[in-house]
């Protein structure tokens, strides 16, 4: 009888259809394609010489052999959190609470605060970790991560809404346009070509949705892979750029960067959230004072 278990991917893919009854929210749960998961369910069916699953209308539903699975895969993978929840609760209170941050937050946000932090908090030791995928993955390696992001976030994560994002344009008084758009209406940037960043295109648009700019966004001119990148470019006058009012406020004290057309909303928020299922006081201790932290600038 063979002994060799499926992948785990595969295992946590099935978990994923198999509560949601649907490849597309199983997608959105694991955070990757459509496609992966569907791959993931045609390998484990192939490896198991079974069909897992049966369509019915729009939807899916498990077959018996599907149902069995089901039972066993959630049963091991419950057993599995909670042993790792209790080792977590069970651990060195002396270790230091592993907090992912976007590199960009992490460089223009977190670290400037590093020692206020721990002035303020000096019985809870915080470990920085750059997460440069930009986001969800690998949270299961962190106590918790500092996102700028929004719903729908994956079922059993504590979440925390620290504040919402306000996202302006931001210019220095260095760029050789400014005189042309100095004191002229938010419109005025439809015609610039503004800069942006490659790990979120969609910040401009965005943006004027917000503005309640009927017209299409302003044209993208040079793009950077990093926010940070983006911001030291505005601040050395190579144009206008779009970040969210938090990175960008020291600049603003300085003078290095104007925000003539000011900030506005987005959907997303600062959010600390996390995918470790014990329960870690020192969650809320961190979110309190993150949540102040942004409050106060």
């Amino acid at each position: 009888m063979p002994r060799n278990l499926p992948s785990l991917n595969a295992l946590r893919a099935f978990e994923a259809v198999a509560h949601s009854e649907s490849v597309s929210r199983a997608a959105e749960e694991l955070h990757v394609t459509h496609s992966a998961v569907s791959r993931q369910i045609r390998a484990l069916e192939s490896q198991l010489g079974v069909p897992l699953f049966r369509r019915v209308g729009r939807g899916l539903r498990l077959t018996p052999a599907g149902l069995r699975l089901r039972e066993a895969v959630s049963a091991s993978f419950d057993r599995l959190r909670d042993a790792c929840a209790e080792l977590y609760a069970d651990r060195n209170e002396d270790a230091a609470f592993v907090l992912g941050c976007p590199g960009s937050v992490l460089a223009r946000w977190m670290i400037p605060r590093l020692d206020r932090l721990r002035g303020d908090l000096p019985d809870l030791p915080v470990h920085l970790s750059a997460q440069d995928t930009g986001g969800r993955e690998g949270l299961e390696r962190l106590d918790a991560a500092l996102l700028i992001d929004a719903p729908p976030w994956p079922a059993g994560w504590r979440i925390m809404e620290l504040a919402p994002e306000r996202i302006g344009p931001v210019v220095s008084p260095r760029y050789a346009g400014w005189p042309t758009l100095r004191d002229r209406p938010e419109q005025a940037l439809l015609h610039e070509p503004v800069l942006h960043t490659t790990s979120r295109p969609q910040a401009w648009r965005d943006w004027a949705e917000a503005a309640g700019l009927d017209a299409a966004p302003p044209q993208t001119g040079q793009a950077f892979a990093h926010l940070y990148q983006l911001i030291e470019a505005a601040a050395a006058g190579l144009g206008v750029a779009i970040a969210p009012q938090p990175l960008v406020a020291e600049e603003l004290r300085d003078s290095r960067l104007l925000a003539p057309w000011g900030f506005r909303p987005t959907h997303a928020a600062w959010t600390l959230v996390s995918a470790q299922r014990g329960h870690d006081p020192r969650f809320a201790t961190l979110g309190a004072w993150l949540g102040q932290a942004l409050d106060g600038g």
